[in-house]
């Protein structure tokens, strides 16, 4: 670990770090991260801090959010249209779930950032041959080769780079009318137009109904015009972290400015590791990834290091514990939080704990098993009396074929067609906006028990 206690936020240098790529030049470490520290900020305090107090309404049931991308994106397909399709489908299932939950929906992209990820192993081997992982383009090449899988932190200027390119587009899409409501809503009028969609006709018909009262009715003002637009993803390279940290002038706190909100994996949440160690010394809205092996001790101390005051909005709980795992794991989690009384927010992924491997050989998931975790995640939410506060999905705007199932029914052979995932697979446009209208009756549900 290399060791310069030069910032204040650096304390976690001196903790144990999991998931770190194992570069073999420090000294280049060193210099990459002096440039990253003299690069403008890709987000700014004041944004962070009215996403913060969004997703302490989302606690309290007065919203709700959509947290939503690619597992991991690629500089390769960063580019402008892949980011528009990835944009409009979040666009599209945020209007579905505005109108299910009659609250506003607050969008979070899993962008801008999400160029590395965790792997289980530290090497892959491909018949006689043992290789460092791929841990994502911020680290490493996908290439099966000795020189492509060298963790080089060149990497992290291309990372900043990309996701600087990535956000500027962004805000140019929800800021320039390309958001637009009604837009939006054409859009999605012709996914309903697909017969295979007809169970979701009353809801898409309501939605109609509503938009069409706005115009009659001469409706035009800009909340119906913009978006706010938020970017997250897995604070995972600690030296990027640190790199991109700053002061905000002002008041002196400290802000992560590499995205607005930041979530620790299940593999890093060590409440005295690393991870948690430089998060807690920043302002940003923060996640945690929890698995069914989480007992509300782990959750207890996690709210202990990262939100000793009981800020509303600070610290979320993101649940992943598999269809078959939610309903017995989840409630005593629910009632342990609920009992303590510090403000937590509950999201849920839905993805990571459904991966299965298909007969064709992909790795795969069951959509079906997907939506079982959600509702299974609203249930135990209605049950314990708490609040379900959003959605976080693996989801591409591409009509890409990695995820079974879905009302198009796509089988283990169909995968074949279009299976473009870096590391796991997601939903694509049709399947994303299915699962939009299926949660939208959840939330109604939630909202009139």
């Amino acid at each position: 670990m290399i060791i310069d206690q030069t910032f204040p936020w650096d304390s976690w240098r001196n903790l144990p770090a999991s998931q770190q790529p194992q570069y073999p030049d420090e000294t280049h470490v060193r210099t990459v991260a002096q440039q990253l520290r003299s690069r403008p900020p890709l987000v700014f305090a004041g944004e962070v801090d009215d996403l913060r107090a969004l997703v302490g309404e989302a606690a309290r049931g007065n919203a709700f959010i959509l947290m939503g991308g690619d597992c991991a994106e690629t500089f390769a397909h960063s580019t402008a249209d892949r980011i528009r399709l990835k944009i409009q489908t979040i666009l599209q299932m945020a209007v579905v779930l505005t109108y299910g939950a009659s609250v506003p929906v607050v969008k979070v992209g899993r962008i801008a950032g999400q160029y590395a990820k965790p792997r289980s192993s530290d090497v892959e081997t491909r018949g006689n041959v043992t290789l460092p992982s791929y841990r994502g383009d911020a680290v490493n090449e996908r290439d099966f080769t000795a020189q492509a899988r060298v963790a080089n932190p060149a990497r992290l200027l291309d990372l900043y780079q990309h996701s600087a390119a990535s956000l500027n587009l962004i805000r140019a899409f929800t800021q320039g009318g390309y958001a637009d409501l009604r837009r939006v809503h054409e859009w999605n009028k012709g996914f309903m137009s697909n017969p295979t969609y007809k169970r979701y006709e009353r809801l898409a018909r309501e939605i109609n109904q509503a938009v069409g009262f706005m115009e009659a009715a001469g409706v035009d003002s800009e909340a119906l015009r913009v978006v706010d637009f938020y970017a997250s993803h897995e604070a995972l390279l600690l030296e990027y972290e640190a790199a991109m940290t700053r002061v905000d002038s002002r008041g002196g706190e400290h802000y992560d400015t590499s995205g607005h909100f930041l979530w620790i994996g299940e593999r890093t949440r060590d409440p005295k590791g690393a991870h948690v160690d430089l998060l807690s010394s920043v302002r940003n809205p923060v996640g945690v990834k929890i698995s069914h092996t989480a007992k509300p001790d782990d959750l207890f101390a996690l709210m202990d290091h990262l939100n000793p005051q009981a800020e509303p909005g600070r610290l979320t709980f993101i649940t992943r514990m598999g269809a078959g795992n939610i309903r017995e794991c989840l409630p005593p989690l629910l009632e342990a939080v609920k009992q303590d009384g510090r403000p937590v927010t509950w999201v849920c992924d839905p993805m990571h704990g459904n991966t299965i491997t298909s007969s064709t050989g992909y790795k795969t998931r069951s959509f079906e098993t997907i939506m079982k975790e959600v509702e299974g995640f609203f249930t135990a939410h209605r049950e314990a009396g708490t609040v379900p506060g959003g959605l976080h999905v693996e989801l591409t705007g591409d009509d890409v074929t990695e995820v079974l199932g879905g009302a198009a029914h796509l089988d283990d052979e169909g995968l074949r067609a279009r299976y473009e995932t870096a590391v796991d697979p997601r939903l694509n446009h049709q399947q994303s906006l299915e699962m939009a209208f299926r949660v939208a009756d959840l939330l109604r549900e939630a909202t009139t028990a």
